[in-house]
């Protein structure tokens, strides 16, 4: 589904804005709610590394307000996470071979500092592959360390194998374990940290945190590897796909994983620590059969639940669509976990955006709702954080246009001005409930936008995915998306000199953005 290698881009980000708007909680007539979140948007540093002109930066840069010639950046595809003392960590990626930005905010998203490139010590471990920089994603222990830190865990690909870097120091300094996955061939890794609960194989535990990985391997099987140990060796293998599904190996696009951590103090589920995996497929043999491996036949979401720490996993069907030219094939089909134990899965028809929740742990689901609403007539690329009980924010990119008959995203024409909106639902787990939506950012591409991986032949400035983290201290969320943008007067927003008017929505101007929330309602 992902490319192993992209090229290298640059620009500039965005503005203060604050655009309420409306959203239905289910397909069906159900009463709007208009939402009054407000955001900023700016530009982090990339860093000059590996030979490669990333960015204008360094580390310790703090955007905004280090200047035009610091706070720009060329990577793309980004993820966020948040850990419980409030600090925002962000990644993108520069492509298989040009390593891994990242970001730290301490004032709740407001300013961004660069850290050191997480995979930069693979030049000295994967001689002939390095360094990382393909499919980044973001984990963050559950508590503090005897420093005081709370662990921050970074994967992406570097093609020979997995890299996961690990800090322990609040990203001052990476440990690098560039041979984490177990099976050869890994593409798309996703990565989940937790503390060292069910020690299932009883395995030497040094006090760190449980880190699992989950990916493709060559068969397209999905694989699921944990370590005890902060993420150094990963010595536990398993597969999220049953024995009873095995007709899905080969036949699934996989989605994120992720780790229960149910805290509120006398909650009967507290301390389950489920392992979650989300992914889709056909609904059975003869799907497989008739989509081979395609996706156009992906008409099922299913979460595969692991409640002995990941050493096994049972497949539970989230929502089946009758309607076998429906897929939910599309990057990504997203999982989060609120902290009382609550499951959420959000996917996309290529359309529109649905959710489904789990009371009970993902043995059994909601009928999906939709989420987005006019004016995002369509939204792609959905990701979701869980805060307390219920509350659940999920982001988009959406788009006014409509599709006719037969037109998808990949071929939508350039009067289609695509936004990242912003979601959110305090009730989730409610049937009937409604979502407030609001622009989070100002137009961030035009036209196309190609969800098929390296199958790609339209325009792919959005790559894959991206991403949205809630605050634990102040319930608030920042979001961290991809724009191909040119803007001429914005001084959060720099743009280098192969970002030109001339080139505005070409990979010219791919960078990072970050849109944080500065005002209305949070999920904690």
């Amino acid at each position: 589904m992902r490319s192993l290698w992209r090229p290298r881009f640059v620009v500039a980000a965005a503005l203060s804005i604050g655009i309420a708007g409306v959203a239905a909680g289910m397909p069906a007539a159900s009463p709007a709610a208009t939402g009054g979140a407000t955001f900023t948007n700016f530009e982090p540093a990339g860093l000059k590394t590996f030979g490669l002109n990333e960015g204008g930066g360094s580390v310790g840069t703090r955007c905004p307000g280090a200047g035009p010639s610091k706070c720009y950046n060329t990577a793309g595809e980004p993820a966020i996470r948040a850990d419980e003392l409030g600090n925002f960590y962000a990644a993108s990626e520069n492509g298989l071979g040009a390593g891994t930005e990242a970001w730290k905010s301490t004032d709740g998203g407001r300013h961004f500092v660069t850290l050191p490139s997480p995979d930069a010590g693979s030049t000295s471990n994967d001689t002939g592959f390095a360094p990382g920089g393909g499919d980044v994603d973001l984990a963050v222990g559950d508590d503090t360390n005897p420093a005081g830190y709370v662990p921050l865990h970074v994967a992406s690909l570097n093609l020979a194998n997995i890299d996961v870097s690990n800090s322990q120091d609040g990203g001052q300094s990476f440990l690098l374990q560039p041979a984490a996955a177990k099976m050869v061939g890994d593409d798309r890794e996703w990565i989940a940290a937790d503390d060292s609960h069910q020690n299932v194989l009883q395995l030497p535990v040094e006090g760190g945190d449980k880190v699992c990985i989950s990916y493709h391997d060559t068969a397209q099987n999905i694989s699921v590897d944990c370590d005890y140990n902060g993420g150094l060796v990963f010595p536990q293998h398993s597969s999220a796909i049953d024995t009873a599904h095995s007709f899905l190996i080969a036949n699934n696009v996989i989605g994120n994983l992720a780790i229960a951590r149910d805290t509120i103090e006398g909650d009967a589920t507290k301390g389950n620590h489920n392992l979650y995996q989300i992914f889709s497929g056909p609904q059975d043999l003869a799907g497989t059969t008739a989509c081979g491996t395609a996706g156009t036949c992906y008409n099922v979401v299913y979460m595969g639940v692991s409640t002995d720490g990941g050493v096994t996993f049972t497949d539970h069907v989230v929502h089946l669509n009758p309607n076998i030219n429906v897929s939910y094939g599309h990057q990504f089909t997203n999982v989060s976990v609120d902290r009382k134990g609550n499951v959420y899965a959000v996917y996309s028809d290529n359309h529109n955006i649905y959710y489904s929740y789990s009371t009970n742990q993902g043995s059994t689901w909601s009928a999906p709702a939709r989420v987005n609403q006019t004016p995002a007539n369509t939204a792609i690329f959905p990701w979701s954080v869980a805060g307390n009980a219920g509350a659940l924010d999920v982001v988009y990119y959406g788009t006014s246009h409509s599709p006719a008959p037969g037109e998808t995203p990949d071929n939508y024409p350039m009067s289609a001005a695509w936004h990242v909106y912003f979601a959110q639902n305090l009730n989730a787990t409610t049937a009937g409930s409604t979502f407030t939506q609001v622009a989070a950012s100002p137009i961030n591409h035009y036209g196309g936008v190609c969800e098929s991986g390296v199958g790609c032949t339209g325009n792919r400035d959005l790559y894959d995915d991206f991403g949205v983290a809630a605050s634990p201290t102040t319930g608030l969320a920042s979001i961290v998306y991809t724009d191909d943008q040119y803007r001429a007067d914005n001084t959060n927003n720099p743009n280098p000199p192969s970002c030109t008017a001339a080139t505005t929505n070409t990979g010219s101007c791919v960078h990072t953005a970050f849109a944080t929330q500065l005002t209305g309602t949070g999920v904690y």
